[in-house]
């Protein structure tokens, strides 16, 4: 009896295991797809600034401020939304994630004041922290451990993000033709990729099916926890910081790049068409960010800031600068392409770093400690852009901003040598969380 009882529990680990090795190939083969469509809002970065600014009548500094608030949200919520992820789950989270974005859509589109775009970009906030936190979780939990874990993931995704620049370089050609034609008809389709995304979020399915009883307070601990434990580690303490100030001036450049646009005389119409053609860029770069990382190793990030932060700079002294059109126009779009192909592997390549040598558990507690940092940092700084903006002319805030941060990160790389990027058994054991 006892043999039988034994066989029967083995055959029901069996199939268990079974079971989850199912769910980690959907996964795995559902991502790439998912991503591809959903990673950000298609549509809509080519004709937003547009659609505010001509549409709606805000001011430049006023559609800076609105993106401030929006990484502001982004931080004030970042521990109930972690709270949410705990109780109900990733994939759940996930799928209430992309439906609340599909709303923050129809509100922007609605809107009749700033309030109501606030109240958008509170929807957004909530969206992206939960997308953010999951969605990448949910590949690196599908994957087997081992040491090649993060190099798979770190293909996966980069071949994902790659896919989703060339699909975001096409949508962005069509909707700066199609904002001539009427203003709300790409808000339109980016709705309607919304709602796409949100059916595909539904597909997923949980590894870890455990969930805990939403307590603040515990949850409160363990962000204090995981920030301790970031902050012993100079390792990622050195990556937490860099990052954090590297998206808030990738953020600006976002921002202001439209206004930039503008200032050398780009029509309306070929907006989406040069967006498109920074998406291309965006993906060939971010295909190759295995060969990046394998060239430069632990040069990678001074390879990628530097460039990307001198070229504000640039930018700013040539728009100040008496050339004709044609040379400004150029040399303008050649340093904001550098900025593009920076973008691409940088976004991929981060992930990889943070996510070294940490377990699923430890993975969320760096992603929210990483979000909280980032996202503070980010609306303090694009708070500064915008009055910057209001005061200085585009030229002179480009030139200040890339200055500032060149600076910065000149001092940071060379504080990260002895830090980051060196082999695991040259870390001490409190770096290995």
């Amino acid at each position: 009896m006892q043999t039988e009882s034994t066989i029967e529990e083995i055959k029901e680990i069996s199939k268990e295991e079974k079971e989850l090795q199912r769910k980690k190939e959907n996964n795995i083969k559902l991502y790439p797809i998912y991503k591809t469509l959903s990673w950000d809002l298609l549509f809509y970065y080519a004709i937003i600034y547009l659609f505010l600014t001509i549409e709606k009548g805000y001011t430049a500094a006023q559609v800076l401020k609105l993106d401030a608030f929006y990484f502001f949200f982004k931080f004030i919520m970042q521990i109930p939304c972690t709270l949410l992820i705990q109780k109900i789950g990733k994939r759940k989270s996930l799928v209430i994630a992309n439906l609340i974005l599909a709303i923050h859509i129809l509100l922007i589109m609605f809107s009749v004041n700033f309030n109501m775009l606030l109240i958008s970009q509170i929807l957004c906030a909530f969206s992206f922290i939960v997308k953010g936190t999951c969605e990448t979780d949910m590949l690196y939990d599908s994957l087997e451990h081992g040491e090649k874990r993060g190099v798979t993931f770190a293909k996966i995704d980069g071949q994902a993000t790659s896919k989703y620049y060339y699909i975001d370089a096409i949508s962005a050609v069509f909707s700066g033709f199609l904002f001539v034609v009427n203003h709300y008809i790409p808000m339109i389709l980016c709705f309607c990729i919304l709602l796409i995304s949100l059916l595909l979020s539904t597909k997923f399915e949980e590894i870890h099916t455990e969930k805990r009883k939403m307590q603040i307070q515990k949850e409160i601990n363990n962000i204090k926890y995981g920030f301790k434990n970031a902050f012993k580690s100079k390792r990622l303490r050195s990556l937490l910081i860099f990052n954090a100030v590297f998206i808030g001036v990738i953020k600006i450049l976002q921002s202001i790049r439209n206004t930039i646009l503008l200032e050398v005389g780009i029509p309306e119409q070929y907006f989406g068409v040069i967006i498109a053609i920074f998406g291309i860029i965006l993906g060939i770069a971010a295909k190759n960010q295995g060969k990046i990382h394998k060239k430069y190793r632990n040069k990678t990030l001074s390879v990628l800031s530097l460039p990307f932060v001198i070229s504000f700079i640039m930018v700013g002294t040539i728009l100040l600068c008496n050339f004709n059109k044609l040379i400004t126009v150029i040399l303008v779009l050649i340093f904001i392409s550098i900025q593009h192909a920076v973008r691409g592997p940088y976004y991929v390549l981060i992930k990889q770093y943070m996510n070294n040598f940490t377990n699923s558990e430890k993975r969320i507690k760096i992603a929210t400690v990483n979000n909280l940092i980032e996202n503070v940092i980010t609306a303090i700084l694009v708070f500064g852009a915008s009055y910057m903006v209001d005061v200085f002319s585009i030229a002179y805030t480009t030139i200040i901003i890339g200055c500032i941060s060149t600076i910065f990160f000149v001092l940071l790389l060379d504080h990260m040598r002895g830090t980051v990027g060196l082999k695991p058994e040259e870390y001490s054991k409190k770096e290995i969380l």
